[in-house]
């Protein structure tokens, strides 16, 4: 593969690139191909995802995508077509787990209260499931790698949610849950004998003492007895997350579809991003209709007058069909003017006809088939 990709402008002068949009439309797909333009051009590129599906680590030529960073086989892009130099690919999938372990490593003062968070039930339940804790683990990950200086570039891969920018305010929600009142009056509450809300409540823990053998409300005191010496590393960590995004070596690629709520919401964090001073890098309209229709009743005709012993209805079934598509394609073609007027910056159409790739010959004819908007 050879020559300049629409990926390109929006690649330039950047070094993370922050791949965001709506859930299901093909974020990690684009992700995968950002990092292999970046190594095709004869950088180290890593790609950070959330959750991988199974046939992006199948479209990468990789038996599983694992909490370390993992090369594709060079041998295999140059195959493919993807990379003609010295250029390497690299993937990650987030362990949201085992980057929370980190940072309770890295921001406890010492060895006992270390120990002291990572033995607490309940902290083995909160860096599970804690809300925001995956957007949240995402950046912080992405700040590990950009700190260890390995690779040129890093792609995220950023988590699917019903709001797009619910990981640009992740670090604050979490920190806010600590530092809140709520902390504070569980933590109080149980040195107080565990009155956390009153009798009903301490009758309550106390029920559930009985019944399970333990004891919540001592185990949620200890949590954030334990967690609160963190707070502090843990806000100027959330600093210094804050201006890598804010870095204008950072850049946000948004990943969006003709379809209307996608769009719509797509806009939204484009303004989002100029509320919040974050640097705008372009755009990828995936799944569109390129094709352009001349007038289906007169194509229609001309293939029908082709093939005069077709039966009637088919005919008839081909026009509906002619006309669905045109329909489509004007409706795209109405998107797109809108997504340049809403976006602004550079736009990159992927063609309605591109499958997800299953392995790296299929990644190279996505890139192939990406078309300047």
């Amino acid at each position: 593969m050879s020559g300049p990709s629409p990926l390109d402008r929006l690649l330039a002068e950047r070094r993370v690139l922050v791949v965001a949009g709506p859930g299901g439309v093909g974020k990690t797909t684009v992700s995968a191909a950002i990092a292999a333009q970046l190594a095709r051009g004869g950088a180290s590129a890593a790609v950070l995802t959330i959750d991988p599906a199974r046939r992006l680590a199948d479209a990468l030529g990789l038996d599983e995508i694992g909490g370390a960073p993992r090369r594709v086989d060079p041998e295999a892009l140059r195959r493919a077509g993807l990379v003609e130099g010295p250029g390497e690919l690299w993937a990650m999938a987030l362990d949201a787990k085992q980057t929370f372990d980190r940072t309770v490593e890295r921001h406890a003062p010492d060895d006992a209260s270390r120990q002291r968070i990572l033995a607490n039930p309940i902290y083995a339940r909160i860096s599970e499931a804690l809300a925001g804790s995956h957007e949240y683990m995402a950046i912080e990950a992405l700040h590990e790698l950009a700190e260890r200086d390995e690779f040129d570039f890093l792609v995220l891969d950023t988590p699917p949610s019903q709001q797009a920018a619910d990981f640009l305010t992740a670090p604050t929600r979490l920190l806010e849950l600590f530092q809140g009142r709520g902390m504070r009056l569980v933590v109080r509450s149980a040195g107080a004998g565990g009155r956390i809300a009153g009798r009903g409540a301490a009758l309550m823990f106390s029920l559930l003492r009985r019944i399970t053998g333990v004891d919540l409300l001592r185990d949620l005191a200890e949590f954030f007895d334990a967690i609160a010496v963190m707070v502090d590393g843990m806000a100027e960590r959330a600093a210094e997350v804050r201006a890598l995004l804010a870095d204008p070596a950072t850049g946000f690629v948004l990943v969006s579809s003709p379809d209307p709520e996608p769009a719509a919401e797509t806009a939204a964090l484009r303004r989002r991003l100029d509320e919040d001073g974050l640097n705008y890098a372009g755009a990828v309209l995936n799944r569109v209709a390129l094709e352009r229709f001349a007038d289906p009743r007169s194509l229609a005709a001309e293939i029908a007058a082709a093939t005069p012993g077709a039966e009637a209805d088919l005919a008839a079934a081909l026009q509906a069909t002619l006309e669905r598509l045109a329909a489509e394609s004007a409706r795209h073609a109405d998107a797109v003017e809108r997504a340049r007027a809403e976006l602004g910056g550079p736009l990159v159409l992927g063609p309605r006809s591109a499958t997800a790739p299953v392995d790296l010959e299929g990644l190279a004819r996505l890139l192939g088939s990406l078309r300047p908007g």
